[in-house]
């Protein structure tokens, strides 16, 4: 395999990333890598923390023959723009910007294209496989089927009970539990009208924010007729298993759903209770094989059917 840079336009920005080819000739199918959420690059790193969830995605697609392109988020990395002022849509439209870069790369082939996001990514790459026609299959890694609102409501839940003890300590002498005062803050952040606010003294991306908390995943999942593959850990605190049932019920093209046992939202194996104060460590090791495997093989597998449909079809008509 071997990589390269490349940069695209999207919305007056530019955006820049790398395309991992597999060794060979094309023309490939190719994927776009759509990272979670936060200010994090083509590799989906944070500058302290290193998740490297895109690049292994990346290494392993090519290793089963499809390429990929990952990309830097707006005002992130070598990307041009302000990742606060970013807004979950404009999120969205980049996604679309790659795949369309995708399609005209000379190497990739367009009737084979595939999007694979995670987490926040899982959610992007639902919305614009349901708009766009470019995509002709979609994975979603800890995906989930509820308004962003819902979701980190269900997060405070899980997480609550798994916090070291001094700080659940701490939380009994301050006023109300921590789903409470999530909520107080998600009231605030849907009073806002800028794209940047100041709440609890911090800066945040608030039409990220608003955006994201009453964007409805149920209606893009309903329009989803490439094929999907929807996969999540058992141990994972940020998005809900049950939900892949939810996605099941409401995809109406063909889907097929795995929750891997023992593997945490960073898509890495955690041994004992689920915890969040596992992630520092689990950050050194890598993403889980099985997560990995399933993800190549799967894609590898539905860009083949549908390259074997193309040539079915052009033989049908005539066409050499």
């Amino acid at each position: 395999m071997h990589e390269s840079h490349i940069t695209f336009p999207s919305a007056g920005h530019t955006l820049a990333g790398t395309i991992t080819r597999p060794d060979g000739a094309g023309p490939f199918p190719a994927a776009v890598i759509v990272p979670g959420s936060g200010p994090v690059d083509r590799d989906s790193n944070l500058k302290n923390k290193r998740l490297d969830v895109t690049r292994q995605l990346a290494l392993a697609l090519a290793e089963a023959g499809v390429a990929s392109l990952r990309y830097d988020k707006r005002g992130v990395g070598e990307s041009t723009g302000d990742f606060r002022a970013t807004g979950f849509y404009d999120n969205a439209d980049d996604v679309e910007a790659a795949l369309g870069t995708l399609a005209v790369t000379a190497d990739m082939d367009p009737s084979r294209l595939v999007l694979v996001g995670h987490s926040e990514g899982a959610a992007l790459s639902a919305l614009v496989a349901a708009r766009s026609e470019l995509p002709a299959a979609v994975v979603l890694l800890s995906g989930f089927a509820a308004p962003g609102q819902e979701v980190m409501i269900w997060q405070a839940r899980q997480i609550g009970p798994t916090l070291p003890a001094p700080v659940r300590l701490l939380m009994r002498v301050l006023p109300g539990d921590l789903e409470s005062r999530v909520r107080k803050n998600h009231a605030r952040i849907l009073a806002t009208t800028t794209d940047i606010a100041r709440i609890g003294g911090q800066r945040i991306n608030a039409r990220w924010m608003r955006e994201f908390m009453t964007h409805e995943p149920r209606e893009d999942l309903r329009r989803l007729t490439v094929p999907v593959l929807a996969v999540t850990g058992s141990k994972d605190l940020q998005t809900n298993p049950a939900d892949l049932a939810v996605m099941a019920d409401l995809v109406p093209g063909p889907i097929e759903t795995h929750e891997i046992p023992d593997v945490t939202h960073l898509l890495r194996h955690q041994p004992g209770p689920a915890s969040l104060s596992a992630y520092k460590k689990e950050m050194r090791q890598p993403v889980d094989a099985r997560v990995l495997q399933l993800v190549s093989s799967w894609v590898a597998r539905v860009t083949g059917e549908a390259a074997q449909l193309a040539g079915t079809e052009q033989q049908a008509s005539g066409v050499e």
